[in-house]
C-alpha cells in the first residue's frame, strides 16, 4: 500500500501552503482518484508523490517503508495533462527510448502491444499520429520505466467521446498492474469503477 501522512506543502513562491494535512492511501488493483476545482493543489500532489518537489511536512510510505523524494522520482511513471506537447523525439522509437541506456527491443515491442500500439511505425514522427495514439504513446514511455506507481494527471483531456473510451477502457485494464493515481476535475467519468475518490478542497 502506498501511504500519504499529514502532508504538508508550501513553496516559496505562494503566500499560502498549496496542501495542508493530506493523508490518503492507495491501494494495488484500487485506482485512487484525486479531484477537486483548479487550484486546489491537484497536480502538485502529483508532484510531491512522484517526488518532482519536496513536502515540507509528512511522510510518504510505500508497503510501509518511508520513501524518500529521489525514491519516489525512480518508482513513479507520471503523464501530465497534454504530454504530447512535450514530445521531443524525432520518432516514436526515439521517444521511448529517451533516457535509457538500453532499451529491448522485447520490452519495447511488449510495451507498446499493452497499450495498443502494437502494429505501429516506429519510425514515424510522434506529431504525425492521432491524438488517441499520442495519448497511448505517453503512458507507453512511461510504463518503459516499469514504474511501481503511475500517476495520470487529467489522462482524457482535450479528446473526443470516442477516443476517450478507448483510453478509460486502456487506464482501467492498467490499473490491475501497477498502483495508479489518477487526477481529473471529472471524477463522473469514472462512476462505474470500484475507485475512490479523493476531493481536495479550495483553500
Amino acid at each position: 500500500m502506498l501511504k500519504l501522512r499529514n502532508i504538508y506543502y508550501h513553496p516559496s513562491t505562494s503566500e499560502k501552503p498549496i496542501l495542508k494535512c493530506i493523508s490518503l492511501d492507495v491501494k494495488r488493483d484500487q485506482p485512487l482518484i484525486i479531484s477537486g476545482a483548479s487550484g486546489t493543489g491537484k497536480t502538485s500532489l502529483v508532484e510531491v508523490i512522484s517526488g518532482l518537489v519536496s513536502q515540507n511536512k509528512g511522510t510518504i510510505l510505500y508497503e510501509d517503508q518511508i520513501v524518500t523524494k529521489r525514491q519516489r522520482r525512480e518508482m513513479c511513471g507520471v503523464v501530465f495533462q497534454f504530454p504530447e506537447r512535450h514530445f521531443i523525439g524525432m520518432t516514436v522509437a526515439h521517444e521511448l527510448r529517451l533516457g535509457q541506456r538500453r532499451l529491448p527491443s522485447e520490452l519495447q515491442s511488449e510495451v507498446l502491444t499493452k497499450v495498443g500500439l502494437g502494429l505501429i511505425d516506429i519510425s514515424e514522427f510522434p506529431e504525425r499520429l492521432s491524438g488517441g495514439q499520442q495519448r497511448r504513446l505517453a503512458i507507453a514511455i512511461q510504463l518503459i520505466r516499469r514504474p511501481k506507481i503511475l500517476l495520470l494527471d487529467e489522462p482524457t483531456a482535450g479528446l473526443d467521446w470516442s477516443i476517450r473510451d478507448e483510453i478509460l477502457k486502456l487506464i482501467k485494464h492498467l490499473s490491475k498492474e501497477n498502483y495508479m493515481i489518477i487526477v481529473t476535475h471529472e471524477p463522473e467519468i469514472f462512476s462505474s469503477w470500484n475507485i475512490t475518490n479523493y476531493q481536495l478542497e479550495a483553500k
